[in-house]
């Protein structure tokens, strides 16, 4: 693996290019892991696959333990691992055990034996060793050490024992390693400044390619956010320097940098300013599953906001709309003027909001794949912002853009 930092603006928020060997294409940062289950999106079919912004759709984020069930790790190693038995070859698969649709952290039940996360088949305590042997079946591109994950609410000494036990499970994988993709650190902490702090400088002492951000968005608020990460990616400094631009990284400028549970606009460009590089994310999956459909500008630098619908049965919050609402029934417009995307190419609002009121999977599956080639455009957006060094304007063009909106919505009740 090789990655490369291009460009900075704002002083933390950076924009890279990942390369690994079995993509062909480099892949530019910040870039989102799209969520999939047992290693594919969960409606967008692979024929579709094509019809995706390329290569910022080859990256995938796959949980080992979707695949606990059904076919065998030996069967999976003997096929060769995920890439030929998804079909798969030219796409990048980054494996973290934690998704927030089937793989859940359960901080009561973990131990130090191992981690404990709620499954649709039950609570499963899995072992460092369990673990790498799903990992060494697998073959995956990009995987992260097993970590113990607790919420912002946990007390400091469950916080400290959840270090102790990342850091020995990291040690643990590292040693039994059998070089199958690059290795990514995991730094926890939960809602302590101080501790996550010094798990992040402990992890950056390892051999490892890059790192992995766990813990978020179980709990904490955007402001109770912004301290920790601080905290993870730079040295112990009187407050007053904590976001001078010349403070010093805890985490290696050349190594790239991956969070789960932060999945909002909001919350990837909060993310981004950090310093993120790759994103792990429900967002998609958990809008299109409601009906609701992305519409937020894609300019690099947000200039108005979409006009408001005074219909409260919209679900429109400047950022997205319901395409369940009745409203739609006899819209012939795409989705989104001037949309690339398969769906607003080929179909409308009244056709998806028909599909919907029919119960046809198919609904689903149009709506996942502009909500995708969206949200891609929504991280290609971010990259040019960077590249501009005018990334932090493009960021407060956004939030006050969706905060006059909401507040426009307020007034109109």
């Amino acid at each position: 693996m090789k990655f490369v930092v291009k460009a900075w603006s704002n002083g933390k928020a950076r924009a890279g290019v990942l390369q690994l060997g079995s993509c062909p294409h480099p892949i530019e940062t910040p870039a989102l892991l799209l969520t999939t289950r047992k290693g594919l999106p969960v409606f967008i079919p692979p024929d579709h696959f094509p019809s995706l912004p390329s290569p910022d759709s080859l990256l995938f984020h796959v949980s080992p333990l979707h695949f606990l069930e059904g076919i065998s790790l030996k069967a999976i190693s003997n096929i060769g691992g995920l890439h030929p038995l998804l079909g798969l070859r030219d796409h990048i698969l980054v494996a973290v055990p934690r998704d927030s649709i089937i793989s859940i952290p359960d901080h009561d039940s973990t131990n130090r034996i191992g981690a404990s996360f709620e499954t649709p088949s039950g609570r499963m305590l899995i072992k460092p060793a369990e673990y790498m042997e799903m990992i060494s079946s697998m073959r995956p591109n990009l995987w992260t050490t097993l970590a113990d994950e607790v919420p912002a609410w946990a007390s400091e000494k469950r916080n400290k024992a959840s270090v102790e036990r990342t850091l020995r499970w990291l040690d643990e994988c590292i040693i039994s390693n059998s070089k199958d993709g690059a290795v990514f650190g995991s730094i926890v902490g939960g809602s302590r400044v101080e501790v996550r702090q010094s798990c992040a400088q402990e992890v950056s002492r390892r051999n490892v390619e890059g790192f992995w951000i766990g813990g978020f968005g179980l709990g904490e608020s955007m402001e109770e956010r912004n301290p920790l990460l601080s905290a993870v990616m730079v040295h112990k400094l009187p407050l007053i320097f904590i976001q001078s631009l010349h403070s010093k990284d805890s985490l290696p400028q050349e190594k790239p940098r991956l969070i789960s549970g932060l999945g909002l606009p909001e919350e990837v460009l909060q993310g981004v300013a950090a310093g993120i590089d790759l994103f792990d994310s429900t967002y998609i999956y958990h809008l299109t599953l409601g009906g609701f459909a992305l519409t937020f500008p894609l300019e690099r630098i947000v200039t108005q906001i979409t006009k408001y619908q005074p219909n409260s049965d919209s679900g429109s919050d400047g950022t997205k709309i319901n395409l369940k609402a009745t409203m739609y029934r006899k819209d012939t417009s795409p989705i989104v003027d001037n949309c690339k995307c398969y769906t607003c190419q080929n179909h409308t609002k009244a056709y998806i909001n028909h599909l919907f009121n029919v119960h046809e999977m198919l609904a689903h599956i149009l709506l996942e794949i502009h909500n995708t080639h969206h949200y891609l455009g929504f991280f290609c957006s971010i990259r040019e912002a960077i590249q501009e060094g005018k990334f932090e304007q493009f960021r407060q063009k956004f939030v006050g853009s969706r905060r006059e909106h909401l507040f426009s919505a307020a007034l109109s009740i």
